[in-house]
């Protein structure tokens, strides 16, 4: 069959936005793409880190970014447009995640999750559209977690927002793909990060952040819509998704205790 989106083979001279690349995945993928031969441009709120990643990579420019703070976000995709010539790729990694019971909740961390995760997504791809649709081309890489397939313990607040995030992707790809602009969501299982540092549990089928880097550039080669991995965990909580509430409560409830 066709694939739902073009195929990216051939990374040299591809203008990439990069926003969330000062860690984890999103300095992996930096990484791979400059050695790729990709234009990047990188983003992140922590300025010295990236500042520092920049010094290793050849010809990246960089541009400190809090993807939650709303008016920041045209300014800064004009500039990005200014300074590449044109975006090829935007990719939406920025994210944060606070492992969270319900008894746990806050307005304050609430919000703090959603700004960042879900909010500052979709206000980045709204302030990146216009440039793409007038082009005519141009793909929109929006990084989840299969922590939004269901709900699961401990993700009060972050499995929200990545499920939001799943249907965000879905609902823009129907929108978008007639007009000639790609989208593509990454659902990641647990990755070897700062942010997954924070759990106290056993991460079943833990990978690095370089695996998980060469999984999402394997899925934008092959044109797929939704790159999720690794897969023989990722598969398995597309099954669970399958079950009725009562045996999935029942088996996830066993399973965390």
């Amino acid at each position: 069959m066709k694939p739902l989106n073009p195929k990216i083979t051939d990374w040299r001279g591809r203008s990439v936005w990069l926003i969330g690349a000062s860690t984890g995945i999103g300095e992996a993928l930096a990484r791979e793409l400059s050695a790729l031969g990709a234009r990047l441009m990188l983003s992140a709120r922590n300025a010295d880190r990236l500042s520092q990643l920049a010094r290793e990579l050849p010809g990246a420019l960089i541009l400190p970014l809090d993807i939650s703070r709303s008016e920041a976000l045209q300014p800064s995709a004009q500039e990005v447009e200014r300074l590449l010539g044109r975006l090829d790729v935007v990719v939406f990694n920025a994210g944060t995640y606070q492992p969270l019971r319900a008894w746990e909740l806050t307005p304050q961390n609430i919000r703090a999750t959603l700004e960042v995760n879900l909010l500052g997504v979709m206000d980045g791809v709204a302030a990146v559209l216009p440039a793409m649709l007038a082009a005519g081309q141009g793909h929109l890489v929006i990084v989840g977690s299969v922590a939004g397939y269901r709900g699961l313990p401990k993700a009060a607040v972050y499995g929200p927002s990545k499920a939001a995030l799943i249907n965000f992707a879905e609902s823009i790809w129907l929108d978008l793909a007639p007009r000639g602009v790609a989208v593509s969501l990454v659902n990641p299982g647990f990755v070897a990060t700062p942010l997954t540092a924070q759990n106290d549990f056993r991460m079943p089928a833990l990978i690095s952040a370089h695996e998980a880097a060469t999984q999402i550039l394997a899925g934008l080669a092959r044109g797929e819509f939704e790159i999720h991995f690794p897969k023989r965990f990722s598969r398995f909580l597309k099954l669970l998704r399958l079950l009725p509430a009562r045996l999935y409560f029942a088996l996830v409830s066993r399973t965390a205790r």
